[in-house]
């Protein structure tokens, strides 16, 4: 069938989370890796933990939380305008390089985002990067006041776009995400931008493991969860020929 619609995930496909890392290493040197490593981890777990209490809070306050927890298990001490400084980092994250001209060759097809981030946060971030150009729709999963891998956040779609899941391709970097999206019964890609091949070497070359590489390990590989996303891709500059050949 005919792809009307491409939706992205942001955080990790769009937008790299990994750019914190400038402000929290300025921040606190010697920490900004592993501030960075664990504020995602538990940002992810506090958004899965809310959904499964059914005590929804958007994805501002779990990202607040989660860098709280972050700075006082390591001991960290901070003031207001240090944490300030860093959580504005995530309405200035930076683009993957091949994003802007991947979305600018399929602007003949419907493009959004599709992503767990408040709609304060999205906005301000997809228009300070300029991406609301060449968007169509930005939709935060605020609108359910569920999660994604809840298969209710990824009904927006439809409910946005008016495309069907049989028309709409997912991307997203997240394996969590893929798995959600094709569960749902979307189309799905997933960007694999470390292979198995790396995260095996990456482990071997040190007798130490690092943060980014835990990181890697935990979040980055497909997960074993019974579903496997359509295509695998290594990065967004493959989209317009994926597409091209699906439609």
């Amino acid at each position: 069938m005919t792809i009307k619609a491409i939706v992205f995930d942001a955080y990790g496909t769009l937008y790299d989370v990994q750019s914190v890392a400038d402000v929290t290493e300025d921040a606190f040197p010697g920490y900004g890796d592993i501030i960075t490593q664990v504020w995602r981890i538990k940002q992810l777990e506090y958004s899965w933990l809310r959904s499964l209490m059914r005590r929804y809070q958007d994805f501002a306050v779990a990202t607040r939380d989660s860098l709280a927890y972050t700075l006082r298990c390591l001991g960290l001490q901070y003031d207001a305008a240090t944490f300030a400084r860093i959580i504005d980092k995530y309405q200035h994250l930076a683009l993957y390089p091949d994003a802007v001209a991947a979305l600018e060759a399929m602007k003949d097809k419907k493009l959004a985002i599709l992503s767990n981030g408040s709609p304060d946060m999205l906005n301000a971030l997809v228009r300070n990067s300029g991406l609301d150009r060449v968007l169509d729709a930005t939709i935060s999963v605020d609108a359910h006041k569920v999660f994604k891998p809840a298969p209710e956040a990824y009904t927006l779609i439809e409910e946005v776009l008016k495309v069907p899941p049989a028309e709409v391709l997912f991307i997203s970097s997240n394996p969590w995400d893929a798995c959600g999206a094709k569960s749902f019964g979307l189309n799905v890609a997933w960007i694999e931008r470390v292979t198995p091949e790396a995260m095996a070497l990456a482990c071997v070359e040190s007798e130490t493991v690092a943060p980014l590489t835990m990181f890697k390990a935990l979040r980055t590989q497909m997960d074993e969860l019974g579903v496997v996303p359509d295509h695998r891709i290594h990065g967004l500059s493959e989209l317009p020929a994926l597409v091209s050949a699906r439609s």
